[in-house]
């Protein structure tokens, strides 16, 4: 076998495609994952989950005579427990489990868990979770699941950079459209259909490197 191995330049998506905004909310990233016992199976049909998977299992749901859904929750580093929670957010989602499965069905749903206590708090007195994937869920009822819904959506069509500007100066001057009064919002996040990436806008600070831009948000709330 050799040792040299051929490697092709990747093929280079168009950047004149669809784009969508969404509002980027200041909170905890965040994701409620479910599985399906029988996808789980080895080759031979069984399900076999280790201690630590035992651990990190907020519920187990049936889902007729033979099968079953786990329902687990995550933080952009580790999966969480009540015990060793994020926000409170692995409690939320064992309160909710049940509903969550039957909402959302099997996947790692990823969102914003945000709201009362974390980052901006935005004014709330509870918690919400938002979903990014806001075209998956536009037409689902998410109501069954306190506080679900998905994030703002401020701009869908073709690639326009003025297009993105306008959005952030729309936060800026009007306020946040996640939680409507709340006059800091954090900015938005664009994402590019044919790339598949998302890229981040912020209203304050967007060209400062990430640590200096903390660092001056730091300073502003001591002012």
């Amino acid at each position: 076998m050799s040792a040299i191995t051929f490697e092709p330049w990747p093929k280079i998506p168009r950047l004149n495609r669809g784009i969508l905004v969404t509002e980027k909310i200041d909170g905890t990233n965040a994701a409620v994952v479910i599985f399906r016992t029988g996808d789980l199976a080895d080759e031979h049909g069984v399900t076999t989950f280790t201690a630590a998977d035992n651990a990190n299992i907020l519920a187990v749901v049936p889902d007729g005579p033979d099968e079953s859904f786990v329902v687990l929750a995550q933080s952009r580093t580790r999966f969480i427990t009540p015990e060793a929670d994020n926000y409170g957010f692995a409690a939320y989602v064992k309160a909710n489990a049940e509903a969550l499965v039957s909402t959302l069905g099997p996947g790692r749903h990823f969102g914003e868990w945000w709201g009362a206590g974390i980052q901006r708090r935005y004014g709330l007195s509870g918690k919400r979770f938002s979903l990014f994937n806001v075209d998956r869920w536009a037409d689902v009822d998410l109501s069954a699941v306190p506080g679900l819904g998905t994030v703002p959506v401020l701009y869908r069509g073709p690639w326009n950079p003025r297009e993105i500007d306008l959005a952030v100066l729309v936060l800026e001057l009007v306020g946040s459209s996640a939680a409507p009064g709340f006059d800091r919002p954090e900015g938005v996040v664009v994402w590019h259909y044919a790339s598949r990436t998302s890229y981040k806008v912020t209203v304050e600070n967007d060209g400062a490197p990430k640590g200096e831009a903390a660092h001056a948000a730091d300073e502003e709330k001591a002012a």
